[in-house]
C-alpha cells in the first residue's frame, strides 16, 4: 500500500504534558531507588522514564487514513463503499457519543485528548457495527476524505 497518495492521514499523538508524565515517572522510580545507591537511581530514573515514554509513544501511535477506498483507523480496515453519511462533531457532541449516546456495538477510536469527533454511519447491512466513531483533530477534512473515497469507488 502506497501512502504517498493517501487523501488523509494524521497520527493521534499524545499531548505534550504526557513527555513530562514521563520524566515525573522516571524521578519518582529513581527515587524508590535511592536507598540502594547512586548507580540504581540512575538506572532507576533511565528505565522509568524510558518505560513510561514506550507506553505514551505506543497510545499516541495510532494513525487514521483514507487510502486507496478504504478508512483505515487503528487496526480497523473498513471500505469507503461500506461507509454512509459523516457527521462532524464538535468538543460537546463528541463528549456525548463517548457517553450516555454511545452504541456498544460501535467501533470507537477515542482519544480523550483530542475534543473533535467525527461519526460515520455504517451501511453495510451484514455488518452489525451502526457506526463507526473517530477522535480527530480535522474532522471537516476527514469526512472530506470519506466523501471523495465513497464517490471513488462508487464511481468504481
Amino acid at each position: 500500500m502506497q501512502l504517498s497518495g493517501a487523501p488523509y492521514e494524521e497520527r493521534l499523538t499524545a499531548p505534550r504534558s504526557w513527555w513530562f508524565l514521563c520524566l515525573l515517572a522516571g524521578l519518582s522510580l529513581a527515587l524508590i531507588m535511592l536507598p540502594f545507591g547512586t548507580l540504581p537511581m540512575l538506572a532507576g530514573l533511565a528505565g522509568g522514564t524510558a518505560a513510561a515514554a514506550v507506553v505514551v509513544s505506543a497510545y499516541g501511535s495510532v494513525r487514521i487514513r483514507v487510502v486507496n477506498g478504504h478508512l483505515i483507523a487503528g487496526e480497523a480496515k473498513i471500505p469507503a463503499s461500506a461507509l454512509g453519511d459523516a457527521e462532524v462533531l464538535d468538543a460537546e457532541e463528541a463528549r456525548a457519543w463517548r457517553g450516555p449516546k454511545a452504541d456498544p456495538r460501535a467501533f470507537m477510536l477515542l482519544r480523550a485528548y483530542v475534543p473533535g469527533a467525527l461519526r460515520v454511519t455504517v451501511t453495510d447491512p451484514e455488518d452489525p457495527t451502526p457506526y463507526v466513531f473517530l477522535s480527530t483533530r480535522e474532522p471537516e477534512r476527514l469526512a472530506r476524505a470519506l466523501r471523495a473515497a465513497r464517490d471513488g469507488a462508487d464511481a468504481s
